[in-house]
Parts: C-alpha cells; sequence; structure tokens
C-alpha cells in the first residue's frame, strides 16, 4: 500500500518464518514502505516494486534439504548481482551463505532464545551499538564456513558466523532476528542497513494508511457489503472502514452471538454500533446451535473447524435473507489481521500451520467477493488506525479476544456449565485489572477453563473442582510475548474473588510460560 509520496520499497521475501512479516511490519514502523513477497516471486514482480534493498527472511527449512525453499535463479543471480544491498535473517543468512559459495550444516546443540553476540568488526550495519550486546536466536543449523570474499562481522559461544558480509557488495546476513523486540539494539541495525548501506530516506507515513485504503477500495468496489462483526476493535474498525467506502445504506452488519462470547457482551456490541451509525443490523441468535455441534468435541483444532464452518452456514443463509430485502450483497468483510493469517499458514507456501483461524477460513461465499482490509496489520497498528477513524478509546484499547470466543479458553468440551464458570471469572480478571490500572499495562489479562479438578476444601467440606489458570502477557503485536510479573497483591485478589465467587472453582492457577514455546491462547 504506497503513500503518496512512496517511490520505492524494501522487499521481503518470505521463507516462511513465523516473523517474516514482522521484519516488514519493523521496517514500517521505521518509516519505509515495505511489502513481503513470497520467496519464489519472480524477478518482474520484485523490479516492479521498484526496491532499495531486499531482505531475506527466516523460515522453518534446512537449505540442505531437497525441498528447502529458494529463488529462482535468475533471482538468485540478481541478489547476488550488488545491485540493491541485500540482508539475510536466520534462514536467509544461511541461504546468502550457501549461495556465496559457504557451508552450512546441522549442529548438535540448538540456540534457541537469548544470546550474548560479540560484534568483530566496526560496521556501518552496528553503528551505535555496544561490542557485546543481547540477540533472540532460533536456530539448529549454522554457518560454519564463511563464503569467499566476505568477513565475519559479529560471534556468540553458539554461533561461530553469528553475522557477516561480502567485502565488495552491500550483502550481509545474520543469525539472529533483529526484527524481534528482544533483540536490545534490532532497531537501531535495521535502520543502520536501511538508512547508512542502502542511503534511502524514510518514505511511508502510517497517518497516510488509512484515507488511501478508503480511497483505493472506493475505486474498485460497488454494490452491498456484509461485514461480519464480533464486537472487537479488529471487525469494528473493518466495519468503519467499510461505513466510509459505501455509505450507510450499502453497508449490512451481521452480529452473531454464539453462547461463547463473554458476559453482557452481546448488549454491548449492538449499543456500540447503534452509537457509531450503523444503520442495518441483522441480530443472529445461534447460541443452541453452536453448543449443539461442539457437544463432545475436544480437539482445539476440530473445535476451531466447527465454530468456523457453522460460522459460514449462518452467513450464507444471512445473505440470502438480506438480498431479498435489500438486493444483491457483493462483499463479505472481515476483521483478519496479519497474526490470523501467519499462524493459519496462509502467507507463504513454506510457512508451518500454528492454528486455524475462523477468519481465514470461512473460505469464498458462492459469487461474494472477501475484503479484508486489516490483513497486513498489527494489533498495534489497528489501534492506531481506529482511534484515526474516531472509534471509541473503550473499543479502541480492549484486549484481544478470539474468533472462537470461550469455547478456545475451556478445555476439552465446552458446556453450558462450564461456559458459565468461565463467563464469572473472566469478569472478576477484567474488574480487577481496570480497577487496578494494569488492564492497558498488559497485551491481555484472561481465565482459562482447565479440564482437570482437584481436591480442595471449602467451608470444611472436601471439594473436587475445577482449576482456573490465569494468562497474562506483554506484546507488541502478538507474534512474541512475555508473561507479566504482576504484583502479588493482584493475583492474590483475583485467586480470592474466583475461589470465593464462581461455583465449581477450587484452585488457580498463574502462567509464566513466554511466547514462543507457547501460544498466548491456550488452543
Amino acid at each position: 500500500m504506497h503513500s503518496k509520496n512512496t517511490d520505492y520499497s524494501v522487499v521481503v521475501l518470505d521463507f516462511g518464518g513465523q516473523y517474516a512479516h514482522l521484519i516488514a511490519r519493523r521496517i514500517r514502523e521505521l518509516n519505509y514502505h515495505s511489502l513481503l513477497l513470497p520467496y519464489d516471486a519472480s524477478l518482474e514482480e520484485i523490479q516492479r516494486l521498484n526496491p532499495v534493498a531486499v531482505i531475506l527472511s527466516g523460515g522453518p527449512a534446512s537449505i540442505y534439504e531437497a525441498n528447502a525453499p529458494k529463488p529462482s535463479k535468475e533471482v538468485s543471480h540478481w541478489l547476488l548481482s550488488g545491485e540493491v544491498p541485500v540482508l539475510g535473517i536466520c534462514y536467509g543468512h544461511q541461504l546468502l551463505a550457501d549461495m556465496l559459495g559457504g557451508e552450512v550444516q546441522r549442529r548438535d546443540e540448538a540456540e534457541y532464545g537469548l544470546s550474548k553476540m560479540n560484534v568483530l568488526q566496526d560496521d556501518e550495519l552496528f553503528r551505535g551499538t555496544p561490542k557485546e550486546q543481547t540477540v533472540w536466536m532460533s536456530h539448529r543449523d549454522a554457518v560454519v564456513r564463511l563464503p569467499p570474499d566476505t568477513i565475519r562481522l559479529a560471534e556468540t559461544n553458539y554461533s561461530y558466523v553469528a553475522a557477516f558480509r561480502h567485502i565488495a557488495k552491500p550483502i550481509y546476513g545474520v543469525q539472529f532476528h533483529p526484527e524481534v523486540k528482544h533483540t536490545e539494539h534490532g532497531m537501531t541495525i535495521l535502520r543502520n542497513f536501511l538508512a547508512r548501506i542502502t542511503g534511502a530516506q524514510p518514505n511511508w507515513f502510517v497517518e497516510d494508511v488509512v484515507e488511501e485504503k478508503i480511497k483505493e477500495l472506493k475505486k474498485k468496489t460497488r454494490g452491498n457489503v456484509l461485514v461480519a462483526v464480533s464486537g472487537g476493535v479488529d471487525s469494528i474498525t473493518t466495519a468503519t472502514i467499510m461505513l466510509r467506502v459505501f455509505g450507510s445504506n450499502s453497508v449490512h452488519i451481521v452480529f452473531v452471538d454464539t453462547g461463547l462470547l463473554r458476559e453482557g457482551e452481546p448488549e454491548r456490541v449492538l449499543k456500540t454500533l447503534k452509537s457509531l451509525g450503523f444503520e442495518h443490523i441483522h441480530f443472529v441468535d445461534a447460541k443452541k446451535l453452536f453448543l449443539s455441534r461442539l457437544k463432545g468435541v475436544t480437539d482445539p483444532e476440530e473445535k476451531r473447524k466447527i465454530i468456523a464452518e457453522t460460522f459460514r452456514e449462518i452467513f450464507v443463509s444471512t445473505v440470502m435473507e438480506v438480498e431479498k430485502k435489500y438486493g444483491q450483497i457483493n462483499y463479505l468483510a472481515q476483521g483478519t489481521i496479519y497474526p490470523d493469517r501467519v499462524e493459519s499458514g496462509k502467507t507463504s507456501r513454506a510457512t508451518a500451520k500454528i492454528k486455524s483461524h475462523h477468519n481465514v477460513v470461512m473460505g469464498q461465499l458462492p459469487g461474494i467477493e472477501i475484503l479484508e482490509p486489516l490483513a497486513d496489520f498489527y494489533k498495534d497498528e489497528v489501534r492506531k488506525i481506529a482511534l484515526k477513524l474516531g472509534i471509541p478509546e473503550e473499543i479502541v484499547y480492549q484486549h484481544p479476544f478470539p474468533g472462537p470466543g470461550l469455547a478456545v479458553r475451556i478445555i476439552g468440551e465446552v458446556t453450558e456449565d462450564k461456559l458459565s464458570i468461565l463467563r464469572k471469572a473472566t469478569k472478576i480478571v477484567e474488574e480487577e485489572f481496570l480497577k487496578s490500572g494494569w488492564y492497558r499495562k498488559v497485551w491481555q489479562a484472561f481465565p482459562v477453563l482447565l479440564s482437570l479438578k482437584t481436591v480442595g476444601v471449602k467451608g470444611d467440606v472436601r471439594s473436587y473442582e475445577y482449576v482456573v489458570a490465569l494468562r497474562v502477557v506483554e506484546s507488541e503485536d502478538a507474534m512474541t510475548a512475555n508473561f507479566v510479573k504482576l504484583p502479588w497483591e493482584l493475583l492474590d485478589r483475583i485467586s480470592h474473588r474466583i475461589t470465593n465467587e464462581v461455583e465449581g472453582v477450587n484452585r488457580v492457577l498463574y502462567d509464566i510460560t513466554n511466547k514462543p514455546p507457547a501460544t498466548i491462547e491456550f488452543e
């Protein structure tokens, strides 16, 4: 998406790494226009974007495997020509080393997480950073022999070649992930690559994005649009963009009460939609349908698929009803954002799927085009767009809530009793976080109802009840996350209230796992 003064781009080739789109996102944070392309994009596709640099992402493959993702011969030759600066990250670093004649091997010991790196050379890439710095690693393969005409720039205890560059061409490789916030000087390193090595000036600003997206959609869209709204910032922002593009008379909001929402949520959502000026709001009460289809289902992926398929059926039937009264529906708008797509393996043929997301498995409805105006944005970017569009702060800053709702916060089978328990626990957690001032300090805070029961004592009587796990994380984009070290007093209040006020729970646990290795949601 070009801003009005964009003449060039930084192209990121996606080799399937979970952080691939995060690289493009970080570049945009530095105010450079950036686009993600699949690793096998043609030279014509790449050059059409007038690249000032190309970045090769990480990925799950090994470069010595028979079917390892690699650019075409034509693109590879161009990348190594020195015509534009090239930076390889993780797999991209290993790929460049291999293409230049170096050697990559699988090591006995992997290097995951934080590592201390020593910078060996005074190079523009590391300008303004210390000789010893903390970086984020995620690899087992490593460059064990440098290619000809290259020099080693950095090392760690596990990586002899943590970074290298060509002596005559602007070609760089780094084994670590500068795009991940845990790399303490990552943004400086990326800025150095863009400003010092490419010499390019910043040319992309987020405040231009909203209006340009609306203008772009206005030019190519006509007719009626159906918007699936959950009440979260993603779907509300999508609906508001559609309102600007199509006008209130052509926007049809569909809000489905799945029975998997939080306490009082259906009423709050309907009130919000009316206040934002939507005229056509189609409310569907499908609580019994969803619960009946989830009966006996314990597998998390199966739950997600059932919910997605049920949503799809409801939308198909709703489209037919709306068309009878208002004429043809031409578009379905969804609030899909980038983390949904990256975890569903939709951004590259080399990306490994982690979990299905109901927005990205809806599929094409007959004769209706899917619009996903937020599909390339992260949550914090969506919030900036929402504020620009005038959406109220209480919607903008509410914590992310999964599309399948409480179904994926109940481990095992979903029942009415379990939903009731989790709704009450969720309300307590939200109340305590708002009251304590911690709500906006964290990315997400929510309880999960585990499938196991444990023995306890209530009123001098033995109890055998469910366990609630509390999940609280800090993050900027949901691609990585750290558990939050909350005050004991806050944890104590939450535990006390849940075990006293929520019938059926006698134990509260606190999840102290980061992402990776865990995802933020339990299912």
